[in-house]
């Protein structure tokens, strides 16, 4: 049944951003990447810093340029899918008008991990809509699983994903109960195809421009990462983006856009896992690494120094 509400679905290359600030996309293909540069140096050094990988994809949608770097290996994506969830729902809602006013309850039980927004309507539910702005905005694990379990589960997600082509985009699990091993492909994607997402969902026609206007709000307003990209970005830049991360393996992730008012959106998804599942989360890594990114296409594109 959800399958076949998403099976329409195309992926979009040519787009448009709801943003007044950054109107306009320049499509791209892989033949546009960088070349092997010094911020592909930067990031073997840093990666080796700290005993683990990094994935990264960043496109310019300025004019076309790609930086990436372990882009097409798995990693696990944790709270980053929540993104995913989301606009699943939002799409079904362009078809169902009081679909998003519908509401949910869950009992004690179904609080998992981190729930600042759920744990606060035990006795009387929240609808879907809130539901979803707890999920992005303030990573709420309960949220998210409870608008998964309306339709059907981890796959609900799963096969949208599938639709607007993320086709590497393996979730099986509720959240907080997802994989973290590096090499367990359960609950992973690539850095490519999330980033690919994120730009069809925030700056394309994949949803209906009220229901992405939301969805890029909520990501705009997100409190779980003013560590991570928004710490690499240069200073008047804003982002709207998702976290994600684990006590294990020290997976820290973090996915979104970030725009100027002299430039057009840059696409980013860092990654990072660690090889011990002791390790520590490192948000420093994701910054620096926004960092590099950031640095590498003001090389190359003149409204960086505006």
């Amino acid at each position: 049944m959800i399958m076949s509400l998403f099976k329409h679905l195309i992926l979009i290359s040519t787009i448009t951003i709801p943003l007044a600030s950054a109107s306009g996309i320049v499509p791209t293909n892989d033949t546009q990447r960088s070349k092997p540069n010094l911020s592909q140096e930067k990031l073997t050094q840093l990666e080796s810093s700290f005993g683990g990988r990094i994935g990264v994809y960043a496109l310019n949608t300025n004019n076309g340029q790609i930086i990436a770097y372990r882009d097409n290996e798995r990693f696990p994506v944790q709270s980053t899918m929540k993104i995913i969830g989301a606009a699943a729902l939002l799409k079904l809602s362009e078809s169902n008008e009081g679909l998003l006013r519908e509401k949910v309850y869950y009992t004690k039980e179904d609080l998992i991990g981190w729930t600042p927004v759920t744990k606060l309507h035990l006795n009387k539910g929240m609808i879907l809509k809130d539901l979803a702005e707890a999920a992005v905005t303030y990573s709420d694990n309960t949220a998210i699983n409870s608008i998964m379990k309306k339709f059907g589960g981890p796959k609900f997600s799963a096969n949208f994903a599938h639709s607007i082509g993320n086709s590497s985009y393996n979730v099986t699990h509720y959240d907080g109960y997802m994989n973290s091993k590096p090499k367990n492909p359960e609950d992973t994607s690539t850095p490519k195809d999330m980033a690919i997402s994120v730009q069809n969902l925030t700056l394309g026609n994949t949803l209906n421009q009220p229901q992405r206007q939301l969805l890029t709000t909520w990501m705009r307003n997100t409190v779980t990462s003013y560590k991570l990209i928004r710490a690499g970005v240069p200073i008047g830049w804003a982002v709207a983006d998702k976290s994600g991360g684990s006590g294990d393996y020290g997976v820290r992730n973090d996915i979104g856009i970030a725009w100027s008012p002299s430039c057009k959106p840059i696409v980013l998804a860092i990654y990072t896992v660690q090889n011990k599942k002791e390790a520590q989360s490192r948000d420093d890594v994701v910054a620096l690494t926004t960092n590099i990114i950031f640095d590498e296409f003001a090389k190359h594109d003149k409204c960086f120094k505006n």
